[in-house]
């Protein structure tokens, strides 16, 4: 019995150490995305797509930093009527931390100054910082809210993916932008969505283009349509028997773009929060329609 306390009270220091990690990282990565935001979004009037974007477009009128509070509780407020608590509530912490941090270093050019007026090398740069810690923040399970709950809520109400959903918004975001500020920022928005989203692959996935996953569940037929008909994705179906109750079982088994790791993993949980399921690199992929 003591040796059970005794591993038990590991554990919760092991968790406890490895929240206080996530946090501290997590706060770091939001006070870069708003430092790399303050420095070189704003002043080259780069109009990126989210809550964001749109700020940039408003800006003369009031304050980046206001108007992106403002338009995150108003989001959070719509999240919770469309999408519920449970998932509202891993968006509150980014949603009220990085206006707040947009606040405190929009002084941040007068300290770094950057005399290159070369805009793509701010794009590069922007893409690659602001990619980077997004990573961070969505590896140690949060969020900044944003394209984020809008997509959610686009994939609720008319159906479609939640990638999809980003797409369209990010999309009206920045043809706004070409619209208003000139037919040069869509291009600069595309180089920059370009990079950032391979740095938040890179961080969040690694190296692998692919990601094989194997799934034991008891409602492989539901997963399984997810897959083919969310995804379109194939999944091959195996035949198993459990080693200690000796029970025969499906495993699905598919191979799918890094991209759609998180869309994956969130949908087998959706579908069913017990489900087992192991995820691993697919460096090579060969052959399948």
């Amino acid at each position: 019995m003591d040796n059970k306390l005794e591993i038990l009270k590991i554990n919760e220091a092991i968790q406890k150490r490895k929240l206080i990690r996530r946090y501290i990282a997590f706060i770091f990565a939001i006070f870069v995305l708003a430092a790399g935001y303050n420095l070189l979004i704003l002043p080259n009037n780069l109009v990126t797509g989210g809550v964001s974007g749109i700020a940039v477009i408003v800006k003369k009128i009031i304050d980046p930093a206001v108007f992106i509070a403002i338009s995150n509780v108003i989001l959070l407020i719509l999240s919770l009527i469309f999408l519920g608590k449970k998932k509202t509530v891993g968006s509150i912490i980014g949603i009220i931390l990085f206006p707040i941090f947009v606040k405190l270093t929009e002084s941040i050019g007068t300290l770094i100054v950057l005399e290159n007026q070369d805009v793509l090398l701010y794009v590069i740069i922007a893409a690659f910082l602001m990619g980077t810690s997004c990573g961070i923040i969505i590896k140690n399970g949060f969020s900044t809210g944003g394209s984020d709950i809008v997509a959610q809520i686009l994939s609720k109400i008319i159906k479609i993916s939640i990638g999809k959903g980003t797409i369209i918004f990010d999309s009206i975001v920045i043809l706004a932008g070409g619209i208003i500020l000139g037919p040069f920022n869509i291009m600069y928005a595309l180089v920059f969505l370009y990079i950032y989203s391979i740095m938040v692959d890179k961080v969040i996935l690694g190296i692998a283009e692919n990601k094989a996953f194997y799934i034991i569940t008891e409602k492989d037929q539901e997963i399984k349509e997810y897959i083919l008909d969310n995804l379109n994705h194939g999944v091959t179906i195996l035949k198993a028997k459990g080693a200690y109750q000796g029970g025969s079982e499906n495993v699905l088994m598919c191979v799918v773009p890094s991209k759609d790791y998180f869309r994956l993993k969130e949908g087998i949980k959706m579908i069913d929060e017990k489900a087992f399921f192991v995820a691993t690199d697919a460096y090579e992929v060969k052959g399948g329609a």
